[in-house]
């Protein structure tokens, strides 16, 4: 019997595609928007410390590396990107230490008004939760 399908789903051949597949995608595409966003503020305060590059480098890759892990579903490159999303989970967990210590830095230390216009703490972390989000899609499928 013919279903009735969105337009959206049969332009972009969605058909058929499992669900592990959809939350590749979706990862891989949120890790490109936090690309922007992480971007934006490390530029704003000039990349005063190298680390600030870290997850300006990586989340383009993690996110290009599994979009391109959802049109090619290859061994190597699920290899790499078990390797890249592990790293991601410890990179965020930097991150989140460097941003706690950064509020610290500001005038005032570890005041209310300092976590309100320092360093974004959620930022690093969002980064390990998509990097482990991402490990559990690659897995899910088996």
């Amino acid at each position: 019997m013919y279903e009735k399908q969105s337009w959206m789903v049969m332009a972009l051949g969605w058909n058929g595609w499992t669900q592990d597949r959809v939350f590749l995608l979706a990862t891989g595409l949120l890790f490109l928007v936090v690309f922007v966003q992480v971007t934006l503020f490390h530029y704003r305060q000039n990349f005063r410390h190298w680390s600030m590059w870290i997850p300006v480098i990586a989340t383009p890759l993690f996110g290009l590396s599994i979009l391109l892990f959802t049109y090619y579903h290859v061994n190597w490159l699920l290899n790499l990107l078990t390797v890249l999303l592990s790293v991601g989970i410890l990179a965020g967990a930097y991150g989140s230490y460097m941003h706690i210590h950064g509020v610290g830095e500001r005038v005032g230390g570890y005041e209310l008004r300092n976590f309100m216009t320092g360093p974004p703490l959620t930022l690093p972390a969002l980064i390990s939760a998509l990097s482990l989000l991402g490990l559990i899609a690659l897995y899910w499928g088996g």
